[in-house]
């Protein structure tokens, strides 16, 4: 029987760069190394080479970078920068504000030298300092609520397709109820009466990471448990149970590993979600109270719509790109650790 195309190994060949002359007749890889031996790759190693081929998603996670090196040195930018994003410019001698309506002296929302993308209605405070800062804010909230989901969802996961049986029950349908419910009505209930209950914004800050974390862990839950199902019946983990391995290392050094992939693309997948979603809540009036929020700037600037789009442009430009290059990202990272992509 002969084969019409080429063989297993030539495909890993032509993959890892070993094609044309550098194979011998017999498969070997003799020109790159001398003693003929073929050296083998890890799966992280292959993942980033399959990786470093996508162009786009290596944008994406250049985007990514600034947005994170933007929120940990907000404070040191807008000292360069000389603006506050608390400081007014409506009063006095350096009003920067028409008197008679309110809006920014100037086109675009008063752009100057001094304030480069212009400054607020009515309270004439800066603008490029409210998206440096509000940057802090989403990056803050989504982080926060996608490790809560991680943490919740990855080991009721591992528990519910492990053990399987009634705990597999129970946990499953605790998840199904969870994925029933309207989110969003029952975050701004719940945000609503604790603020009537304490209106300390700290307080508003963890209920909203919460709520983000808490509804979104029964997606990487169910995840897990489908990956554990499989993975419990493999023979790595019958030879560590046959050597007298307990539940608890077999989960964590043998199954948990095999979740790294699942987990890594979920996760960036996960933040964008978390990022609209914190930006939501800010837009119907529930978000962060004295802090910058992309979503808060969407909110106010809704009503100048019509005499001043600019200031509603820009944090809805903020807030497409860090999304879009989250999910960009996500997918490359995906087709990289898919040892079925084609890419």
């Amino acid at each position: 029987m002969s084969l019409s195309g080429p063989t297993e190994f030539e495909a890993v060949a032509a993959e890892s760069g070993l094609t044309g002359s550098s194979l011998g007749p017999e498969g070997d890889h003799t020109s790159a190394d001398p003693q003929g031996a073929i050296k083998g790759r890890s799966l992280a190693s292959i993942a980033w080479r399959r990786l470093r081929r996508d162009k786009v998603a290596l944008v994406a996670a250049g985007v990514i970078v600034l947005l994170v090196l933007i929120a940990i040195f907000a404070d040191v930018l807008s000292a360069i920068y000389g603006q506050s994003p608390y400081k007014l410019h409506n009063t006095g001698s350096g009003s920067v504000i028409d008197d008679v309506t309110g809006l920014p002296k100037g086109a675009f929302s008063g752009v100057s030298s001094t304030f480069w993308l212009g400054v607020t209605p009515l309270s004439g405070q800066d603008i490029l300092t409210n998206l440096i800062f509000g940057t802090r804010t989403s990056l803050s909230v989504s982080l926060l609520a996608t490790t809560l989901s991680l943490v919740l969802g990855i080991s009721l996961g591992l528990i519910a397709g492990y053990f399987r049986g009634w705990a597999d029950t129970l946990i499953s349908r605790t998840m199904d109820v969870l994925l029933s419910f309207p989110t969003l009505l029952f975050s701004i209930a719940l945000i609503t009466v604790v603020s009537y209950i304490n209106s300390d914004p700290s307080l508003r800050f963890w209920i909203i990471v919460f709520v983000l974390g808490f509804f979104a862990f029964p997606y990487i839950g169910r995840i897990v448990r489908g990956q554990v199902l499989s993975l419990r019946e493999k023979e790595f983990v019958e030879a560590a149970r046959s050597l007298g391995a307990g539940s608890a290392r077999i989960m964590a050094r043998e199954i948990a590993p095999n979740l790294v992939g699942p987990i890594l693309v979920y996760t960036t997948l996960s933040i964008p979600n978390n990022m609209l979603g914190e930006a939501g809540l800010s837009f119907l009036g529930l978000g962060l109270i004295g802090v910058p929020s992309w979503g808060q700037m969407l909110a106010d600037a809704g009503g100048y719509i019509q005499v001043d789009p600019f200031y509603l442009f820009l944090p809805g430009l903020a807030i497409f790109i860090a999304v879009l290059a989250f999910n960009l990202f996500g997918d490359g990272l995906r087709d990289a650790l898919d040892p079925k992509s084609g890419r």
